[in-house]
């Protein structure tokens, strides 16, 4: 891969497994010195420095909980200490949990809301305080289920389709500072996460397949290279988009 983000900082939240590890990989291949976050996978996030760095890569884990703005201002202090700056800012963390109606509770609207959204604008309030006069990328992982949103998931499909107009707004807001903003939307994706919660094995996979016209669910490998595209100088012109990598399902 070329060294297009040669110089750069890129934070990606939440990358301790999954997609999130997969572009910290992607994005230091490109170049670029990463901070690995993780909120409780030591492991897991010292997992992922360790194949950054095994590869001449340069990366970091810091832990913090981006629900918590204590948290977040912790995790911009320590990025700003080992690399005195920020490029580009991936909003990956998040956490999905499935509901009908009649089981929601405000715990559970409160827990997705609180890291999917205010977590996601928490860490872009830090993060551009450290991107200078020439600007920077934020990269928001928002979801299919934005628009797709299936039955049982009203509140998380809604913290997905508020990330879209969140990268819509700040894209507006950020602008004038040279700083662009813009969404991915995964379909659905194998990962650690997946695996744990029974659904790489289920019907509901099964279905999710008969209804993507490229008739897969999909893996780490093919949201990454998309991130690396929006984090660099290839889509200077890009802001406000949300780009679908769901094999077609929409």
């Amino acid at each position: 891969m070329s060294q297009k983000l040669a110089g750069k900082v890129a934070v990606v939240t939440g990358a301790s497994k999954g997609i999130g590890a997969e572009i910290a990989e992607q994005l230091a291949a490109a170049g670029a010195s990463v901070v690995v976050n993780y909120a409780s996978s030591k492991a897991g996030a010292e997992k992922v420095v360790a194949a950054i760095t095994k590869n001449g890569g340069k990366a970091v884990a810091v832990q913090a909980d981006v629900s918590q703005a204590a948290d977040v201002t912790k995790l911009f202090a320590e990025t700003k200490k080992a690399y005195g700056k920020v490029d580009v800012l991936v909003n990956n963390a998040g956490i999905y949990e499935f509901s009908p109606l009649e089981a929601i509770t405000a715990e559970h609207y409160h827990k997705q809301f609180n890291l999917n959204v205010l977590g996601l604008i928490l860490a872009t309030q830090e993060a551009v305080q450290l991107m200078g006069p020439e600007g920077g990328s934020v990269i928001n992982i928002a979801s299919v289920v934005a628009t797709l949103a299936p039955p049982n998931t009203s509140v998380y499909s809604v913290t997905k389709a508020a990330v879209v107009a969140v990268t819509r707004s700040l894209a507006q807001e950020l602008g004038p500072r040279k700083i662009r903003v813009n969404a991915v939307n995964p379909g659905l994706v194998e990962t650690e996460g997946a695996h744990g919660a029974g659904i790489i094995d289920s019907d509901f996979r099964k279905q999710i397949e008969s209804q993507t016209p490229l008739g897969r669910i999909g893996k780490v490998e093919d949201i990454a290279p998309a991130v690396v595209f929006l984090a660099s100088e290839d889509s200077s012109w890009v802001t406000g988009e949300t780009l679908y990598i769901s094999g077609g399902l929409r």
